[in-house]
């Protein structure tokens, strides 16, 4: 078995194993249960859940609980004040990783890709299999897949229509561990984006936000500068093609429940408490 369909079953498994957790939360399910659930040994589970997640599987169920998510949310609005205050409303840091944001022009989007080589490939991450794709001006797209990745193809090819593919995977491999590097080895990263003025600036008031923060839609169009525009901001989320990097899997509802995620709610859980872990440990490794 290659390394993304391994990174794919195991994706799986971990999915499951969120699936039976959120299920159970008011139980506390022991380790041999969870385990058992996804067909795996406690040793063999507790060791795959550490390595994708960063923590415990019992340590991760207090990230996904609604209670802290409202707390979440409540902390986050003196956060979103101090972005205000900072003037971070627009592109800012990601995982300390310096992300460089460039919007295509309309007549760029127009055109579908006519003139443009657009390089791709699949690639493992800690959220199961991804598709990349990228240009001589930077990355523009990053979407998961849980299958052969035919559709994710499909799906991008459908988007750039006119543009030259070009299959490279040892480059999608190396974007891939660059994104997801842990702390302290992440490099500069150049985004380039396609998308309406609005869409472009809920993506940048994303970038304003900061590892483990959770925020609900009605903040995020605050800090968009489109305070009316809650609604709105659900579309521009779903317009969305660069997964994680365009961080939308931080924007749940306010009443503490996760919501709609395009790449899907386990996923999106997974990377909330692989997020909220990591800053953790980040903080203490920096002490």
């Amino acid at each position: 078995m290659n390394d993304a369909a391994l990174s794919a079953e195991h994706y799986a498994q971990m999915a499951a194993a969120i699936r039976y957790l959120r299920a159970q939360q008011a139980q506390q399910p022991s380790l041999a249960e969870v385990a058992a659930q996804v067909g795996l040994s406690e040793f063999h589970f507790q060791r795959l859940f550490s390595r994708w997640v960063g923590v415990s599987p019992k340590r991760f169920l207090q990230f996904l609980t609604k209670e802290r998510a409202k707390a979440s949310l409540k902390a986050s609005q003196s956060l979103l004040e101090a972005s205000f205050s900072a003037g971070l409303s627009g592109p800012g840091r990601l995982h300390d990783l310096l992300v460089t944001c460039e919007a295509m022009s309309p007549g760029e989007i127009k055109a579908q890709g006519a003139g443009l080589t657009i390089g791709f490939g699949a690639a493992c991450s800690p959220f199961g299999a991804v598709l990349l794709a990228w240009t001589a001006r930077g990355l523009c797209h990053l979407a998961f897949f849980d299958d052969d990745g035919a559709l994710a193809q499909a799906e991008l090819q459908r988007l750039w229509p006119q543009a030259q593919m070009c299959a490279e995977q040892g480059a999608a491999q190396a974007y891939a561990m660059r994104i997801f590097a842990p702390a302290g080895h992440r490099q500069p990263l150049n985004l380039l984006l396609r998308g309406s003025n609005f869409q472009l600036q809920v993506w940048q008031a994303l970038l304003a936000t900061q590892p483990g923060q959770v925020l609900g839609y009605a903040q995020l169009a605050s800090l968009a500068g489109k305070p009316k525009a809650a609604r709105a901001v659900g579309s521009a989320l779903a317009a969305n093609t660069l997964g994680f990097l365009i961080p939308c899997h931080r924007v749940i509802r306010e009443t503490g429940e996760v919501g709609q995620f395009r790449w899907g709610s386990e996923r999106k859980e997974l990377m909330q408490g692989w997020e909220a872990a990591h800053t953790i440990c980040d903080k203490r490794s920096a002490e």
